[in-house]
Parts: structure tokens; sequence; C-alpha cells
């Protein structure tokens, strides 16, 4: 059972306390909805989920593997889109995932571009397509509707819903809205 649970956790960035007390336990299915200005520790928060940062307090529990989209693309400019999101697969054991993920994101006729040749929004789906595409329960999504267009932003909330209803578990940060029906929110 795939599981993620953050016990009155804290964050100290630069010497201050971001926030502190921060609890959430979500099982398969669930998501949470991350807001708050910036520098309040958002994307720090989906960095203690993912593991990559060590809370200042606090314990996290995390039953599956998770997949972080951060601000960067971490996908070489260079190369087609269909290589660039391979190179991931291939890390997360899943050359078969590339194609579907890309379709589900509305960017398999892009697959041979460039990603430098990408414009913001479809790199952004190109994210998408490879936390799709990883296979991870756990999504951890740091503003995932930047750069996107009303129609994207409908079909990335189709997905993430599609994601949960399969058992998946979902944190988002954010400042735009975005439709997550029955998360929890958390205001930092």
């Amino acid at each position: 059972m795939n599981r993620l649970a953050l016990d009155r956790i804290a964050c100290m960035r630069g010497g201050r306390i971001l926030f502190e007390g921060l609890s959430l336990d979500l099982n398969e299915g669930a998501g949470a909805l991350v807001t708050g200005p910036n520098g309040t520790g958002k994307s720090s928060l989906l960095r203690i989920a993912a593991g990559l940062l060590t809370p200042a307090a606090g314990s996290v529990v995390r039953d599956g593997d998770a997949a972080l989209m951060a601000e960067a693309a971490g996908l070489d400019p260079e190369r087609p889109l269909r290589e660039a999101l391979g190179w991931w697969a291939r890390i997360d054991g899943r050359r078969d995932a590339i194609e579907a993920a890309m379709a589900d994101v509305g960017i398999a006729d892009l697959a041979d571009i460039p990603v430098r040749l990408l414009s913001t929004g479809q790199r952004r789906r190109a994210q998408i397509a490879r936390t799709i595409a990883g296979g991870a329960p756990i999504w951890l999504l740091d503003e995932p509707a930047n750069g996107l267009d009303a129609a994207s932003v409908g079909l990335l909330e189709q997905l993430i819903a599609r994601h949960r209803a399969g058992g998946g578990i979902v944190i988002v940060a954010t400042h735009q809205p975005l439709g997550l029906d029955g998360a929890v929110e958390v205001t930092l």
C-alpha cells in the first residue's frame, strides 16, 4: 500500500524556520494542495517529501517511489523530445511508457523536435509526461500549471484525477487555481 506521511515536520532554510509542526497522512488516492506566498517553503516541502531535503524536525514515511516535478525541466535541450524523455525512462526501467505518456499530454506529434525548440507550455507538458512515464505512485508537483493554457490546465487536472483514481498520491504546490477534488488544503 502506498503512503506518504509527514509528522510534525519543520523546515529551516537560510537560518530561519519557514514552517513547523506540519503533518499530513496521505494514503492511496489522496491528494494535497499546498498554497502560500513565495518563500514560505512550498518547494522545500516537496523536497522534504521526496527525501531530497532533511526536515529540521519531525519525520517522513514514504511507502512507494516518488516523482518530483520541479521548476527545472531536467531534459537535454539538444535532444529530440522522445530521446530526452527516453533517457529518464531507461533510468526508471519504463522505456515502453514514453509514447503513451506523450500522447496523454498531447505532445506525441512533437517527439522528434529538439527540446530547446518547444514552447514553455510544451516543455511543461513534457515534464508531466516524464512524471507519468516514470510510474511512481507518489507525485510531488511544484507549480505544474506554470506556462499552461486553460485547456492544458484542464488536462493536467484530469491526469491528476486519473492518477489518484488508480491509487496514486499527489501533492501539488501552486499559486494558480487547480481543481483537486477532495484534496487536503495546506496553506504555508
